[in-house]
């Protein structure tokens, strides 16, 4: 296994989740008393909180980097003390959906792993196997290979015909392939199950992150159900807005911690379901 899957399967049995919690804060949205600060300040003052009450309960983190570079230089100055925040032992995703030629994609590969400390990053398949390689090629880091999203337009590519199947099963297919090191996996919205089953039959091993649960729709249980691999494992289910924002006062970070946890056994008891149907129990 890669430094990238050890340390995400550690943190996993650790803290007996597969929950990753999203850190995409907007100001405006932030609890009262921190918005009188500036809004790089709030933000970081809000991670912190937020990942000093969660750390125990996730697998994993995953920063958004679009909401930090929307605040300037000093966005991304937070962004790098986020991630030097979380604890060692949780790994970061960077949500960065890169996807140029293999020249500029070596530079992004730079930075994100880095400059900013990424232990995996999203990307897109759709400029080939030789715009992904730099990335593929650090095998002590990870990169979730975009497959069917979660957004309500996700079907108007991923499920174009190609030679009889839907798009997004020939990526499922053939991108894991593109690499002798584990150290690649999917992304697959949990608002199609339908589709996330497809694509865990076809790439048994393949580990996938799964958005959209909570504010977009997705059903928790029928997504960790089709998701799983034959183990249980195999799935790390993101959610940010139910977590961060599951109240707006001074207990934000409690409420927060309650509302992770909360997911957290949603997600084990649908593991556990999971598992006993595809054992017959």
């Amino acid at each position: 296994m890669t430094a990238y899957v050890e340390r995400l399967a550690q943190a996993s049995r650790e803290n007996e989740s597969l929950l990753c919690v999203g850190l995409d804060p907007e100001p405006h949205r932030l609890p009262q008393h921190l918005r009188g600060l500036p809004a790089h300040e709030a933000v970081l003052a809000f991670n912190k909180e937020l990942i000093d009450a969660t750390c125990d309960l996730v697998a994993a983190y995953k920063p958004n980097l679009a909401f930090y570079e929307a605040l300037g230089p000093e966005g991304m100055e937070t962004l790098r003390a986020t991630v030097r925040h979380v604890p060692n032992g949780v790994p970061v995703i960077g949500d960065a959906k890169r996807g140029d030629i293999d020249n500029t994609m070596r530079l992004y590969a730079t930075a994100l792993f880095d400059v900013y400390g990424f232990d995996a990053v999203t990307a897109s398949p759709y400029l080939g196997r030789d715009a992904l390689l730099p990335f593929l090629d650090r095998a002590d880091r990870g990169t979730y290979i975009l497959c069917r999203t979660s957004n309500p337009g996700a079907a108007d590519i991923a499920e174009l015909d190609v030679g009889g199947d839907p798009l997004y099963l020939r990526v499922a297919e053939r991108v894991p392939t593109w690499t002798s090191h584990a150290n690649i996996g999917l992304v697959v919205g949990a608002t199609a199950p339908t589709q996330l089953a497809r694509v865990r039959a076809v790439a048994a091993g393949v580990p996938i992150l799964l958005p959209g649960v909570g504010a977009q729709g997705g059903d928790l249980e029928a997504s960790v159900a089709a998701g799983v691999d034959q183990t249980g494992d195999g799935l790390l289910v993101v959610v940010a807005r139910q977590v961060m924002y599951a109240s707006s006062g001074l207990r934000f970070a409690e409420d927060a911690r309650t509302a992770a946890r909360e997911i957290r056994d949603r997600i084990n008891a649908a593991r556990v379901t999971a598992i006993d149907a595809r054992r017959g129990r």
